[in-house]
């Protein structure tokens, strides 16, 4: 039997209803891809005792490295007889399941997901489906990739977004043993990325929308409490305590849904464009990036930059958010969302010096730019029309030498 195309992901809260759906189903045989770096964990054998409670057959797939298009269409051939991808691990992996539940004995999507472009985004076309049922377990935050319609991939070119309903998987398990092991900056992270996510198509939109702008100013709101609540447990030198990491996978996911940006433009979150290719040119984390991003991006909005967002709507959700530490936090939305990744303990500061060639500063900031563009813009409707003059200008703000650093 085919998957639907437009079900729902059903979220699990801990493991033990999992052989119970397992067992209700047709399907047999389980292909567990785990990430190496969770193999002998405690969330790896929750989940096996339940596929052997549920009395089916397991192939164990353990996978290392980032996705690749090669790496991805090589695994789906060798994955033969399997009825059930069940993946285990980060947001890296999780894409990489939902590909090979895509590709899995699917010339057609093969033939998609290679086709030459400069795009850096394939859509799938509405109507396509996946070809095993496909079950997330996430044992890192912030990505909410086991919620989401999307998933990267690298290609020779670099980083590719692939979008389609196809991708959602049908179960999402969120337990909190899965991150014990996270570190602390890492859950820092974790929040400012669902954060960004979130934000960024809000304040990226000129509409106002009442019930949309509600649920999405609440959840904001509820994340940078969380954030708070991770820098105290930082502070204090104790451990993020299970209720939190669960309360942050929960929202993680909320930031996904689709009812909280209907009626948005598609391409209203153009930092994480920009934040993507810088996070691969320098080749530094992506969160590293986006918090590079995220104050000169906001900067650009409040100056007036229309195709980047909003500078009212911009400066309404500021006002909500620093309503959560009035005291902590400036009412200039930039310099106010400086101060947050700060107390955060997040490092936002990037330098053309993380690039590892030994092209000059200015060489970096064009290519940067002139990745940008290609990728998403010049006569692709993603940056707005931004030229590539104009996004060098805005990563010249991203990107400070080491002397405007230190100041």
């Amino acid at each position: 039997m085919t998957q639907s195309t437009q079900c729902l992901t059903r979220t699990l809260f801990g493991c033990d209803g999992l052989a119970t759906w397992l067992a209700r189903g047709s399907r047999t045989r389980v292909t567990l891809l785990i990430d190496p770096g969770v193999l002998g964990s405690e969330i790896v054998a929750r989940v096996r005792r339940q596929v052997a409670k549920a009395e089916r057959g397991e192939q164990l797939v353990v996978l290392s490295g980032p996705g690749t298009l090669l790496g991805v269409l090589e695994l789906a051939e060798r994955l033969t007889g399997a009825e059930l991808v069940v993946g285990v691990g980060g947001g890296s992996l999780l894409d990489q399941a939902k590909l090979l539940a895509l590709l899995h004995g699917r010339p057609s999507a093969r033939a998609r997901l290679t086709v030459p472009q400069r795009s850096g985004m394939l859509v799938l076309p509405p109507g396509t489906e996946r070809a095993l049922g496909l079950v997330a377990v996430p044992t890192t935050l912030g990505t909410g990739a086991e919620l989401s319609t999307a998933a990267c991939l690298e290609y020779p070119q670099g980083k590719r977004l692939i979008a389609g309903e196809c991708l959602r998987p049908d179960i999402a398990v969120l337990d909190p043993v899965a991150t014990d092991t996270l570190p602390p900056e890492l859950v820092s992270e974790a929040v400012l990325e669902a954060l960004f996510r979130l934000v960024s198509m809000y304040a990226g939109d000129h509409a106002d929308l009442p019930t949309e702008d509600a649920l999405t100013e609440a959840l904001a709101v509820r994340l940078v409490s969380a954030g708070h609540a991770v820098r105290r447990a930082r502070e204090a030198g104790t451990p993020v305590e299970r209720p939190l990491r669960a309360e942050i996978a929960k929202l993680s996911g909320l930031t996904h849904q689709e009812w909280l940006h209907l009626g948005r433009g598609a391409w209203a979150n153009k930092g994480w464009l920009i934040a993507n290719e810088v996070s691969v040119a320098l080749g530094v984390r992506k969160m590293r990036a986006v918090a590079a991003v995220l104050p000169p991006l906001w900067r650009a909005i409040a100056g007036g930059d229309e195709r980047l967002g909003s500078a009212r709507r911009l400066a309404r959700l500021w006002s909500s958010l620093r309503a959560v530490d009035p005291d902590g936090l400036p009412g200039d939305p930039a310099g106010g969302m400086a101060a947050l990744i700060d107390s955060w303990r997040v490092e936002r500061r990037l330098t053309p010096d993380d690039h590892t060639d030994d092209d000059t500063g200015d060489d970096v900031l064009d290519a940067i730019a002139g990745r940008i563009v290609r990728a998403w813009g010049a006569g692709l409707p993603m940056l707005g029309g931004l030229t590539r003059d104009e996004v060098r200008e805005l990563l010249t703000e991203v990107l400070r030498t080491p002397e405007a650093t230190r100041c």
